[in-house]
């Protein structure tokens, strides 16, 4: 199946941190392989600023180099390449100064191209950019800004920075980028959902037993120790992509597939969510045993008290999901690297089969990464003689599989999000207020952790995760599923 690539229209687009690891790593990468589908016009401009003393030769020298290392596109020929940096431009600038600002306007200050700005630098960075792009009038009613997570580290802070980027900028121009939302297959979310007759019917309490969301990682925290152990997991990942992917699973049908419409029942899930008790909480600090760091070892702290492992049991009291439990959990230096939802269906009421002495339930998985897929689980008979019966079986659809790779390399999620920045489409980007009532729901689980003194619970890296995460959902008559790519 040939993939459908639709260009976007010509763009300025401007990468404040534009030499730092993300940009090297993800956003660089994935516009030169927009530019090899065909997808970025041969008139786009990408302007590096940061604070490097480097021109513009040694800019596109340190992109080329970074998109051998982290992945160009496979059509693409080494003139290709060229043609690509020659559409960029560097500038170096103090962001909270005035260097490098009228350089930065003589560039682009006429431009009637559409004008982005992405924000890939420290947060406390961004309402300095903000205030700085007007100030020397390189934003006006069009132009649009892309801003990273970590948006905030609690309600208050998560405010301040609403307050400050809205000084500058209308909601409708702010793009706060979670990466998790461009994944093909959280997309597909919404279309399992609402384009099949199937499903949708049976998308509620009364057929759905519980849902589990899990995202497992195998590293540590590696380079990223400082950051990780003031935020933890349920700052570096509940708060925002565990929270996205609980919102698309349980809000309500949008009247129509629009930012505004989608935005709004996320908001609403959200909002809905019941406070979370402690004895539904389960936080998890891995050790090792084969010489590799542990924890506090990976972030220089013997007396750290942060979670690099947590799991919730999350009730949502609506109408639709009242009584049906959700079980989402995330943690590093698990056995494997996987990210997954679950629907489990209730079982049948009565069976009709003599020989059924087994427990058989319906299982939808949608496999996030890797090996990106959704596989349902059906009952059917076992073949051969002895009488009925039964076996569950997988009905498995692999995206790679099924759709074929003939349209060339499937765009990421850093790609995909760009380019909706720069079609001007919001849906897949949080908007102010659903983060704020994502902190407000994650800021007393984590004040009550502090209240209490809470020690997370030592595991194996390379294991599920603490013991008593298992014990949470067996005092419910459940289990985890396996975590497996």
């Amino acid at each position: 199946m040939v993939s459908r690539v639709i260009p976007v229209d010509v763009f300025d687009l401007v990468i404040f941190g534009g030499t730092g690891d993300l940009a090297r790593r993800k956003i660089l990468p994935g516009l030169f392989r927009r530019y090899c589908s065909g997808q970025m016009p041969a008139n786009a401009r990408i302007i590096g600023a940061a604070r490097a003393d480097i021109d513009a030769t040694a800019y596109r020298a340190m992109v080329a180099d970074a998109i051998q290392e982290f992945g160009g596109g496979r059509s693409c020929d080494d003139g290709t390449l060229e043609a690509f940096l020659q559409q960029l431009d560097y500038v170096p600038i103090d962001a909270r100064g005035e260097g490098g600002w009228n350089e930065l306007a003589a560039k682009i200050k006429d431009s009637e191209f559409v004008r982005a700005y992405y924000f890939s630098v420290a947060p406390s960075l961004f309402g300095d950019l903000a205030e700085r792009l007007h100030h020397f009038g390189l934003a006006d009613a069009d132009s649009r800004i892309v801003v990273e997570k970590p948006f905030g580290r609690d309600l208050e802070t998560a405010k301040a920075l609403n307050a400050s980027l809205a000084e500058h900028f209308d909601e409708n121009q702010i793009y706060r980028i979670d990466h998790y939302l461009g994944k093909e297959t959280v997309q597909n979310l919404m279309a399992v959902r609402f384009g099949n007759m199937l499903f949708e019917p049976l998308w509620n309490a009364q057929y759905v037993d519980h849902i589990q969301i899990t995202v497992a990682e195998t590293v540590g925290v590696g380079g990223r120790g400082e950051y990780y152990d003031k935020s933890g997991a349920m700052r570096d990942m509940v708060q925002n992509h565990l929270m996205q992917l609980l919102c698309l699973i349980a809000m309500e049908p949008p009247a129509k597939f629009e930012p505004s419409a989608v935005r709004d029942e996320k908001l609403k899930v959200i909002r809905a969510l019941d406070p979370v008790e402690p004895h539904h909480i389960v936080r998890g600090q891995y050790v090792t045993y084969d010489g590799s760091p542990n924890y506090r070892e990976g972030v220089n702290d013997p007396r750290s008290k942060t979670e690099s492992y947590v799991a919730l049991k999350v009730g949502v009291s609506n109408w639709r999901w009242a009584g049906t439990p959700f079980y989402i959990r995330t943690g590093k230096q698990l056995s494997e690297r996987a990210s997954e939802i679950t629907v489990v269906f209730k079982q049948r009421n009565h069976s009709i089969f003599e020989e059924d002495e087994l427990e058989h339930r319906n299982v939808l998985s949608i496999r996030l990464q890797p090996n990106e897929g959704i596989t349902l689980g059906v009952t059917i008979k076992e073949p051969g003689p002895g009488g009925m019966r039964l076996v569950d079986v997988p009905l498995d659809m692999s995206f790679a599989d099924a759709l074929g790779e003939e349209g060339g390399d499937p765009p990421d999620a850093y790609e995909r999000l760009i380019m909706d920045v720069i079609r001007g489409n919001q849906t897949l980007f949080m908007r102010g207020d659903e983060v704020e009532a994502a902190w407000a729901w994650t800021d007393p689980i984590i004040n009550g952790w502090k209240e209490r003194n809470d020690v997370p619970k030592p595991y194996d890296a390379g294991s599920e995760g603490p013991g008593d995460s298992e014990q949470m959902l067996a005092r419910d008559g459940r289990s985890w599923r396996p975590i497996s790519s």
